[in-house]
């Protein structure tokens, strides 16, 4: 009797042992530009990593807005919605949106003369600028989140870890707001020079960009 409960108990163990999982730790691929709207994976662990000596000059960026973040058209202090944008005529905002980054990174790349070429990756996360309500009353904060990963043009490997970036900016609102705009300080150039300063810091400083987080008012 007991050698047949020794057997049985074996089998259960085998049997539960067969029906576990493995957790296999996943590789950091590098970021492929996909199909229009394809969100990026980045996994962040077992990474392998290219040094590099922060000597950088910029030979391809790539900018992903995943058709899968909900606009908001609605006119109201803070809608729901991951993208809210107002600079631009009624159209696609995704695009947009995609174009707004294109301009501001290149700028931003402009000059950066460094003897390693590097490959930009960004996916937008959230884009949510003042709607008219906001802009032309209390004013608030453009809030602006993307997915930042930088590579080697030659070899593909990653040269930092991909990060999340969190690069707010405040946006006047009233009176002020309409002399911004008589002078043709818009929110679009507003966010565009502010993206631009922002990707030229993490260029050429040591320590790269430092995350900008001013909630709602400041």
């Amino acid at each position: 009797m007991k050698a047949l409960k020794l057997i049985a108990a074996l089998v259960t163990a085998v049997t539960l042992a067969g029906c576990a999982s493995i957790d296999t730790p996943s590789r950091n691929a590098p970021f492929a530009q996909g199909a229009e709207g394809a969100s990026v994976n980045f996994a962040q662990t077992g990474a392998v990593f290219e040094a590099a000596d922060a000597d950088y000059r910029v030979a391809q960026i790539n900018v992903i807005v995943p058709r899968t973040l909900q606009v908001s058209e609605a006119n109201s202090y803070k809608p729901r919605g991951d993208i809210v944008w107002r600079g631009d005529l009624p159209g696609d905002r995704h695009a947009q949106v995609k174009a707004i980054f294109e301009e501001a990174l290149a700028r931003g790349a402009n000059g950066v003369n460094g003897s390693v070429p590097v490959v930009l990756d960004i996916e937008v996360t959230r884009f949510h600028a003042l709607t008219e309500k906001t802009r032309y009353s209390v004013g608030g904060v453009h809030e602006i989140e993307f997915i930042l990963s930088m590579r080697s043009a030659e070899t593909g490997l990653l040269l930092k870890q991909p990060r999340k970036v969190q690069a707010d900016l405040v946006g006047h609102g009233g009176q002020r707001a309409i002399e911004e705009e008589s002078r043709g300080l818009t929110q679009k150039v507003s966010i565009t020079n502010h993206l631009a300063q922002m990707i030229r810091t993490e260029l050429t400083q040591p320590e790269g960009f430092q995350d900008v987080k001013l909630g709602f008012f400041r």
